[in-house]
């Protein structure tokens, strides 16, 4: 029996999409699919590179064990979503594009360049991910021209209004992450969770702070070898 998915999300990365991951499921509507997803497992991220080749997204295969989903790079395939998914409804997160901008500038637009080509060499999944964020997002979404402030912009704003254009409003609800549980449960005819605070994540001081560990693994890596090599030939002198 295929699997119901009963949410998806249709704002950008960094318009609060981990914070509502973190609200489906705690509403029943999880597991649900976000990049992070993607990240820990190799099958999706050959599945989301073959997409960015050119191949038509196998939904039923990556929502295999999902109830819900959110953020890049299933967010620009909303059309097919709903047209795979015809009981589905949809969330629009928002956020100011000036807070937006600055906050992807400083984080996600950071992840292509962050580790090392040899380093990526030796972990192809890696680079598999990477490239296919390059194709989808960078190059594909943005034109390649994402440091240019007024075009991000252009491309910020039409992908609002299009959504706004396509999808029915009884199928959508337009919301910033700040409104917390009470239009989120009543688009979804939910009760408001008791005595549970909305979730708010993955602000950009943290997501830094992550980002200083994943640059100091490839040193690390070397670090490890030179040990390893020194020890070897001290035991075998």
């Amino acid at each position: 029996m295929k699997n119901k998915v009963k949410v998806f999300g249709t704002g950008f990365g960094r318009t609060g999409t981990n914070s509502l991951k973190i609200a489906l499921e705690k509403l029943g509507m999880g597991p649900c699919y976000h990049m992070k997803e993607i990240v820990i497992r190799p099958a999706h991220i050959k599945m989301w590179y073959d997409v960015a080749q050119g191949e038509h997204p196998k939904w039923h295969k990556v929502f295999k064990n999902f109830n819900s989903g959110v953020d890049y790079p299933l967010c620009l395939f909303y059309e097919d979503l709903m047209e795979t998914f015809p009981d589905a409804k949809f969330i629009l997160t928002l956020r100011d594009f000036e807070s937006w901008y600055k906050s992807t500038v400083n984080t996600v637009y950071k992840v292509p360049t962050m580790l090392p080509d040899w380093f990526l060499t030796l972990i192809y999944p890696i680079k598999k991910l990477i490239m296919m964020q390059n194709t989808l997002i960078w190059g594909g979404l943005f034109n390649n021209n994402f440091n240019d402030k007024e075009s991000a912009q252009l491309v910020y704003n039409e992908h609002i209004d299009k959504i706004k254009r396509t999808i029915p409003r009884d199928r959508l609800l337009i919301y910033y992450i700040n409104e917390g549980w009470e239009p989120l449960c009543e688009f979804l005819n939910i009760d408001v969770p008791v005595n549970i605070p909305f979730p708010k994540v993955n602000d950009t001081a943290e997501i830094l702070r992550n980002f200083a560990i994943i640059r100091a693994i490839p040193y690390f890596l070397i670090f490890s070898m030179i040990v390893f090599s020194v020890t070897l030939f001290i035991s075998l002198g």
